[in-house]
This record gives C-alpha cells, structure tokens and sequence, in this order.
C-alpha cells in the first residue's frame, strides 16, 4: 500500500507517533511517503519504502501569515498523482485534515479519489481546535474525513464533547518499539555521567509549554530531594524553561538540575532513570509516561486526561490531581525510598507497557486503512 503521512515534524507526540508509524509501516513493506515542511526529527533515514516530500511556503508581501494549508493541500496533490499514493493519513487536526480534505476535492475534479484518515491527539481538539477561530473548520474536517481515529477513551470523550460528530471515532492507542529499549539492555547505563552512586535520577521530558505544568516539576523535585538524595534531568526546550531554570536558582538545587534541550537519545537517557515525573495540566495519553515505562521506569503523574489509562496507580506509579505537589512528592519519596520497591515498580511499568507494542497496535491502523480503502467507512 501506497500512504501519506502528514504531521508536524517536531518533538511533541503527535509528530513522534506519526514518524514511529511510517517506520513500522515500511519495516512491512508499505510504501510511505512523509509530507511536511521539516523531514521529521524521529526520521533518521530514508530508504526505498520511506520517502520524505518537503512542503514549501512561498512569501509573498500580501500574506501578514503564510498560507501554508493551501501549499500543503497543492503538494498533496501533486505527491499523489506523482506517486500514485493510494490513501493520506494525517495527523493533528490543524491545518492537516483541513488541507487533506481540501487535497481530496481537487483530485476528485481530476477523477482521482484519494480517502484521508484523520488521527487526533489531543490539544488539537482540546484546546486550538475548540477555540471558536477554528471550530468550525475542525469539526467540518472531522465530519468529511473518510475514517477517525484517537489515541485515548478520554480523547474521545473530549471530541464528541467538544464537537458535533456524526463519523464513528476508533480508539487506537498510541505505541512504543520496544526494540530501541530491550537493546539498551546489553549496553551499560553510564549513570556516572550524570549522577554519584548515591543518587536517584528523577526525569521529565516534554515541550516545557504551559500545559506541562513545569514548575510543578521543580517542585516536586524540590521537595523529593529533601528526604532522597537525587538528580533532576529536565529533557526537552520551550517557553517555560527560562522560568524552570531561574526556579531552580532560587529554591537552592541548580546544582542538582541538569537542562538537557532537546534529544534524540530519549531511550539512552530513560535507561538511567528510576522515576519519570509528568505532573501535566492534561495530556491526551502521555506518550511520554509510555516510553518512561518501556525503559522500566515509573511514573509520578497528574490523573488528568488518557494518563489513567496509561499509568496505573499503586501499581506503575502514582497519580495525583493537577497541582498536588504534595502528593506527588510524597509518592516519589516511597518509591524512590526502597530498593527493591523501586524495583518492583520498574518492573511493573515494564510489563505494563507491553500492552502498547508497536506489533499490537498497527495491525489496528492497516485495518483502518484497508476499510478506507474499500469504502468502509
């Protein structure tokens, strides 16, 4: 099979999924062919089943902001036709299913029908697309996508919530490859590098916006280092990580809070971990907890949004209502404060997020296809 992918090519979760399922996609002798403005950071290579098709937005001095819906809609098009790409799957509500719909409208003019998957992810239902500048052309887009998927029960609580939905939406969860960790397991974790022997590694990955709730990360941290001995690993860049960094100055542990930016070496770094801490607003599913468990690693977290479904409390970690910095932190302590509880809870997360193997998971999106293609749906 023949199918684009559309994303945003960029750290956060909808893109990473997106990119890991193109990959597994073309490991099974799909054709896929990656359409965007950036070749996506988690696409390390191209091959003969993996192709990446750069979407240019021309400046021009009428446009206060590039129209980059219409370019992208116009190289769908043009990638379709040139490579007889057979469906689109599109990832993040805004502008992608827009622009997918609009892609679909002018190959029917040229008697070319080309069926479009939409996947939602979360703040592109939750927040951006539910604001009332952009509701509207979501729900239109959702409404005229040939088949919809999210990637959580409370996802799909949101959207028909938020929306006036008349297509079936399936839930498919989102999915880790677990080869990039169980390798890990024949390499040293050179915990030296970044913590004394004494010490735990606590670790937070995200895209330090609003959202993430990052100063609830400083506090938790701050306060679980007051009875455990331990370093602070902050992975990722954005808006909030000048104000984390002078949080850090002030409450004293600069010393013990590493600003890593952003990384490719999610798993490396997940290796030397023993506690992953996501005290978000919400999030739709927290990939991010997911791959924490993959690398054996348990979760302190909100109970907001998908992460109830993902970590489970008292078994893989803890969760806490937003803002209970308290509670998280005592949490952290128990955990962090026995050997072989920490142990157990590792391994417990472990097994867990077998749940959500790539192996499992993409069956479930080239049945989705397939019914699309057939005019299932």
């Amino acid at each position: 099979m023949k199918i684009g992918i559309v994303c945003y090519p960029t750290y956060g979760g909808s893109g990473v999924v997106a990119t890991e399922l193109g990959i597994a996609l073309a490991k099974k002798g799909h054709e896929v062919h990656f359409i965007t403005y950036n070749q996506p950071v988690r696409l390390n290579a191209l091959s003969n089943n993996i192709h990446f098709h750069e979407v240019f937005v021309e400046e021009y001095p009428l446009f206060h902001y590039q129209p980059y819906e219409l370019a992208l809609s116009s190289k769908l098009v043009a990638m379709v036709k040139l490579h007889d790409i057979e469906l689109l799957h599109v990832h993040y509500a805004i502008p992608h299913a827009y622009a997918a719909y609009m892609a679909k409208q002018m190959l029917k003019a040229d008697g070319i029908h080309i069926p479009f998957v939409t996947t939602l992810h979360g703040t592109d239902i939750t927040l951006v697309g539910s604001h009332p500048n952009y509701k509207n052309a979501v729900e239109f887009s959702i409404n005229n996508s040939d088949a919809v998927t999210v990637v959580s029960e409370s996802l799909k609580k949101d959207t028909l919530r938020l929306f006036n939905i008349k297509k079936d939406i399936k839930v498919i969860y989102n999915f880790i490859d677990f080869e990039k960790y169980d390798s890990l397991d024949k390499e040293p974790c050179l915990r030296g590098n970044l913590a004394n022997e004494d010490e735990r590694i606590i670790t937070h990955i995200s895209n330090f916006r609003p959202v993430k709730r990052i100063p609830d990360v400083i506090d938790v941290f701050y306060k679980t280092q007051q009875k455990i001995k331990a370093q602070l690993l902050m992975v990722g860049d954005g808006p909030e990580r000048d104000a984390a960094e002078k949080k850090s100055m002030e409450l004293g542990i600069a010393d013990h809070v590493k600003f890593l930016g952003n990384s490719v070496e999610l798993a490396k770094i997940l290796c030397l971990t023993d506690l992953f801490l996501l005290p978000s607003q919400t999030e739709s599913f927290g990939l991010a907890a997911l791959e924490a468990m993959a690398a054996k690693t348990p979760v302190i977290s909100s109970n907001s949004g998908g992460l109830p479904e993902v970590n489970i409390e008292g078994k893989t970690g803890f969760l806490s209502d937003v803002g209970d910095t308290d509670a998280m932190a005592k949490n952290a302590i128990y955990i962090l404060s026995d050997d072989e509880r920490l142990e157990t809870f590792k391994n417990n997360a472990y097994q867990f997020a077998k749940r959500f193997t790539i192996d499992k998971i993409l069956p479930e999106y080239e049945e989705v296809y397939r019914m699309v293609k057939e005019g299932c749906c």
